[in-house]
């Protein structure tokens, strides 16, 4: 024991340094103190940024999947839709076209949005896709959830549409078109349904002032002035983009919203291409997707339309194309060959240049956008939706008069076209007063219009009253989808047709002025996804419809088509904001007509016959041996017709392949769903057909040894039997140089 207390004894100087280890100890804590306790008043006192993807993920994560999926149909002969023009039939591919999905799931809800590369979403391609869902996954994905969007490209194939007057213009009811959009869409579904996992979403938006210009001024210039000087522009210039990543912050895809018309593409096209969306969603996955074809590859970015209806990509502007005039600012017309030489045009030298430079504008804006998108996306997902009877709809103008909405007519200047494509004959855009000789024809062979359809339809001279149109089918719907879903604090409105500037601004107010009186929804984003669900052509604002420019005549359910919409769409986004969603009623839902009502004009094609002494795949027109990059290599091989190669998607009808020595093989470098390649289908007589394959050559090309191949079908009749057999064609090898001293 006594050894023990000797060990423990301390001296003068170890006691010394105790004492001052303590009191350093005491300052140090103190110190700590007073710094926390003014860091903890700086932080009540500074609001923090947005956290951004490199920051520790909160715990409410989403699940989120996406995916992408072909859904180009037949290629060759059959209508294109969007301009109307059933001598717009389609001979080839510029761009193959994509359904893009998104799926979003809080743990106990989930939505769906689709954007797809087609003129807009028709009621029977939702319920036809609604269908399938259903057989596949029960009641996971319904039409209360799931937001089908067209980019709105006039360079699809059209036939997917169950009313007469979308069948006329598109020779009816195609089957082979409907299913490949149908599959498509469901495709790009389960691919993402595949792919979901813990992720987050972040949102951003800026400006792009140099990609639209309103093609109606003078009905934008009939709004109230007290609004248009809420405002900069006369077309809406915000886009706005979600950013969707993984945990550990990597890319998995981009939403993106933009109102511009997708009509870069012009009425003398007869390709099917994505148009100028198409090229913003083509150049951010090729950028994210490096070493994968078109189409392929894991990241999927999708560049939807919004409230386009009197936005046009040619910021040249319109102009007499005949004498370099300017065109008659109400009607759009010149005065030596009237609205046909009245046609806008930008910013590039043709058509193909013009996609590609819009396309590329919000490809970039939207890259800036995504790059430096912090604001991050809380809490629960919801979708509300109803089915509309838009032609019984009122709504209170004041306090003491009420307004409502009409069966469906289409007027005069509806005829007229717009300055991206005009019409036939003499119809004229702001026509308030019709045309009798066009009045009479309509009388004696469709019959006029009632007085109380004339009555509610006015300033518009009624063309066609399609509402009181009914042989062989209803020429247009009277039952319209009105949806919502809302992902945190983000609230896209899926309207049922292209709303102009500033009818879309008045329903994102609308919209966002219902939701934010719940704290959940304070600085609520609101966007307009466009063409959703069902078409119902154009919503204009009250005051524009005065003007009957071609939106305003397109305006089908009446003057006060707006004003019903934004009651409806107030009815979603409360029913969202106070969670009684489930007390919203359902509505009437949609006829979906017999396919055997559905008339189809379009024939078969006929047997394919090869020209004597070729087969099919021979060459024609022969590459050159040497091409400097910047030049098109082009070949032309005896082809069938593309309609006999049946279901196209995921396949291609060309490919660009570049010879590796090393390896003595040949690697595909691009196919038909490339920019840089365009395949025509030139139809000859009597079952002879041509496919001639363009490569434009990239400046950024590798120099070497290339080769064209072009695939395809021919169909032949043997002992009453349709024999159908593949061909493969083959260019001679030739080489890319830098310039043409390569030696």
């Amino acid at each position: 024991m006594a050894r023990k207390t000797e060990c423990c004894r301390l001296n003068g100087l170890e006691i010394s340094l105790i004492v001052l280890f303590l009191l350093m100890t005491a300052v140090s804590v103190g110190l700590i103190t007073v710094l926390a306790l003014k860091l903890d008043s700086e932080k009540q006192e500074v609001t923090p940024e947005e956290p951004s993807p490199s920051v520790d993920p909160p715990e409410n994560l989403y699940l989120i999947g996406v995916g992408r999926a072909d859904c180009t149909g037949p290629v060759a002969d059959l209508p294109m839709m969007g301009y109307a023009n059933t001598e717009q039939t389609v001979r080839g591919i510029h761009t193959r076209l994509f359904s893009r999905a998104f799926i979003v799931d809080d743990g106990s809800k989930r939505v769906v949005f689709i954007t797809a590369d087609i003129g807009m979403v028709s009621q029977r391609l939702r319920l036809e896709v609604l269908q399938e869902l259903k057989a596949k996954y029960g009641d996971l994905y319904r039409q209360d959830n799931v937001v089908m969007s067209g980019t709105h490209t006039h360079a699809g194939v059209g036939g997917y549409f169950q009313y007469t007057l979308f069948m006329i213009t598109s020779k009816g009811y195609i089957k082979p078109s409907i299913q490949a959009i149908v599959s498509g869409i469901v495709k790009s579904i389960d691919l993402a349904h595949r792919n979901l996992r813990p992720g987050r979403i972040f949102i951003n938006k800026g400006q792009l002032v140099d990609s639209n210009l309103n093609r109606s001024p003078h009905s934008y210039m009939n709004n109230p002035e007290e609004e248009r000087n809420r405002y900069e522009f006369n077309t809406d210039k915000q886009i706005v983009i979600m950013k969707f990543t993984d945990l550990d912050g990597d890319g998995m895809g981009l939403l993106s919203w933009f109102a511009v018309h997708p009509v870069s593409m012009n009425n003398t096209n007869r390709m099917v291409s994505s148009d100028n969306l198409g090229y913003a969603s083509y150049g951010f996955e090729q950028e994210k997707n490096i070493g994968f074809l078109p189409g392929e590859g894991p990241f999927v970015a999708g560049f939807s339309s919004s409230n386009l209806g009197d936005s046009s990509p040619n910021i040249l502007g319109p102009v007499c194309v005949n004498t370099g005039e300017k065109c008659d600012y109400l009607n759009s017309s010149c005065p030596i060959g009237g609205k046909k030489e009245c046609l806008a045009f930008g910013p590039g030298e043709d058509m193909f240049e013009s996609t590609r430079m819009i396309g590329e504008n919000m490809y970039k804006k939207a890259k800036e956008l995504y790059s430096s998108a912090k604001q991050e996306l809380h809490g629960p997902v919801y979708g509300a939706h109803q089915w509309v009877n838009m032609t019984d709809e009122t709504v209170p103008l004041n306090s003491t008069h009420t307004g409502r909405t009409c069966k469906p007519a289409l007027g005069h200047s509806f005829a007229a076209g717009t300055t991206d494509g005009g019409g036939e004959f003499n119809f004229m855009q702001g026509d308030t007063n019709g045309d009798p000789f066009w009045d009479g024809i309509r009388d004696a062979v469709l019959g006029p219009p009632s007085n109380e359809t004339t009555a509610c339809h006015r300033p518009k001279p009624i063309l066609f009253s399609t509402g009181e149109m009914n042989s062989p089918l209803p020429w247009h719907p009277a039952i319209v989808d009105v949806q919502i879903i809302t992902i945190g604090s983000l609230a896209i409105v899926a309207v049922p047709g292209e709303f102009t500037t500033m009818s879309g601004r008045r329903i994102r107010e609308a919209v966002k002025k219902e939701l934010e009186v719940k704290e959940s929804f304070a600085n609520a984003e609101v966007v307009v996804a466009g063409l959703c669900n069902i078409y119902t052509h154009y919503i204009t604002t009250y005051e524009e419809y005065q003007i009957q420019r071609y939106e305003g005549a397109s305006t089908i359910f009446g003057p006060h088509t707006l004003s019903a919409y934004i009651q409806r769409y107030r009815g979603l986004a409360k029913a969202i904001a106070h969670g009684t969603i489930k007390e919203l009623p359902k509505g009437p839902e949609p006829p979906f007509f017999d396919e055997d009502k559905l008339f189809n004009q379009v024939k078969d094609p006929v047997a394919d016959v090869a020209p004597a002494d070729t087969v099919f795949g021979d060459i024609l027109e022969q590459v050159n041996p040497v091409y400097k990059v910047g030049e098109i290599a082009s070949v032309t091989f005896v082809a069938g017709n593309p309609r006999h190669s049946g279901d196209i998607r995921d396949k291609t009808f060309v490919t660009v392949e570049r010879f590796h020595n090393d390896t003595d093989s040949w690697e595909i470098v691009h196919t038909d769903a490339s920019w840089e390649t365009r395949f025509h289908w030139i139809k000859g007589l009597a079952g002879r057909s041509q496919s001639k394959v363009e490569w434009h050559i990239p400046l950024t090309a590798q120099t070497g040894t290339y080769r064209i191949q072009h695939f395809g079908h021919y169909k032949q009749i043997m002992d009453n039997n349709t024999i159908t057999t593949p061909y493969v064609g083959t260019s001679d090898a030739f080489k890319v140089t830098k310039s043409f001293y390569y030696y």
